[in-house]
C-alpha cells in the first residue's frame, strides 16, 4: 500500500508502506512486508546516468528528471528503510535487512539477508555484503570492498581502497566469514581479514589477518587467537 510520495509509475511496490514524504524511482522493485519511512530516496540515479540523460535535453526537471534517469533498485522482503536512506540505482537489498537514519547505499552494491546497516553509515558504492552482518553506526565502506556473513563492524570503523591517494588504482579490502571489526578500526586497501579473525578497536589493519587471529594496535598485530577471544568474552558475559 503506497500512502503518499512519488512513486514511479514503473516501479512495482508489493503489498509494502511507503511512507509520506518517500521518493521511490525508476523499474525499483520493493517487496512485501517492507517498511519505507518518510524521507527516504530508493533509486537515485548515479553521476553518469544524469549525465547521459542531460546530453539527451529532454526539458525534464525535477524528480522526473531523477525517474527517468533511474535503472531503479531491488529492495526484498520484510524491510526497513528509516528515514533518510538514499539508496541509488542498481542496488540490490536482500530480505530483512534494515537501514539506521540518513545511510548512504551507492550503485552497484548488493547487501545480503538479514543485514543491518547503522546510522550515519556510507557504503560507497560497488561493495558486496554478505548474509546477517551488522554495521554500527558511521561506518565507512568504499568501492570494490567485499564483506562475507555474519561479520560485525564495530562504530566509525574505515576501509579504505587507494593507497596512495589519489590515485587510478582502487584496491578494497576482503573480510571473510565471522570476522568481528572493532570501534574506530582502520583497514587499509587489500587486506585480507581472515575467517572468524577480531580487529580490537582503534586498530590500524596494514597487512593481511590470519583466520581465527586477534590483532590489535598500530599497526595491528597479533595478540590473542580466536578461542581466547571467545573465552574472555564468556568470562566478561558471566561476571
Amino acid at each position: 500500500m503506497v500512502v503518499y510520495g512519488y512513486v514511479s509509475s514503473s516501479a512495482r511496490i508489493l503489498s509494502s508502506l511507503v511512507s509520506f514524504g518517500a521518493v521511490i524511482l525508476g523499474p525499483t522493485l520493493v517487496g512485501e512486508d517492507t517498511i519505507i519511512d518518510p524521507s527516504v530516496i530508493v533509486g537515485y540515479p548515479s553521476r553518469a546516468s544524469l549525465r547521459r540523460l542531460l546530453g539527451e535535453e529532454r526539458g525534464l526537471r525535477g524528480l522526473e528528471l531523477l525517474d527517468v534517469a533511474s535503472s531503479g533498485a531491488r529492495i526484498g522482503r520484510s524491510c526497513h528503510l528509516r528515514a533518510g536512506t538514499v539508496i541509488y540505482e542498481r542496488v540490490v537489498i536482500g530480505d530483512r535487512v534494515q537501514t539506521g537514519h540518513h545511510v548512504i547505499i551507492r550503485e552497484d552494491t548488493v547487501i545480503g539477508d538479514g543485514t543491518a546497516v547503522g546510522t550515519a553509515t556510507v557504503i560507497d558504492g560497488r561493495v558486496r555484503i554478505g548474509r546477517n552482518v551488522r554495521i554500527e553506526t558511521g561506518v565507512y565502506i568504499p568501492p570494490e570492498t567485499v564483506i562475507g556473513n555474519n561479520v560485525f563492524i564495530g562504530p566509525r570503523a574505515v576501509f579504505t581502497n587507494d593507497k596512495y591517494p589519489p590515485s587510478r588504482r582502487l584496491q578494497g579490502a576482503i573480510v571473510e566469514d565471522g570476522a568481528v571489526i572493532g570501534a574506530n578500526a582502520v583497514i587499509l586497501p587489500g587486506v585480507r581479514i581472515g575467517r572468524n579473525a577480531v580487529v580490537a578497536a582503534g586498530s590500524v589493519v596494514t597487512r593481511d589477518v590470519p583466520p581465527g587471529t586477534v590483532v590489535a594496535g598500530v599497526p595491528a598485530r597479533p595478540i590473542a587467537s580466536r578461542d581466547e577471544y571467545e573465552e574472555k568474552k564468556r568470562r566478561w558475559e558471566g561476571a
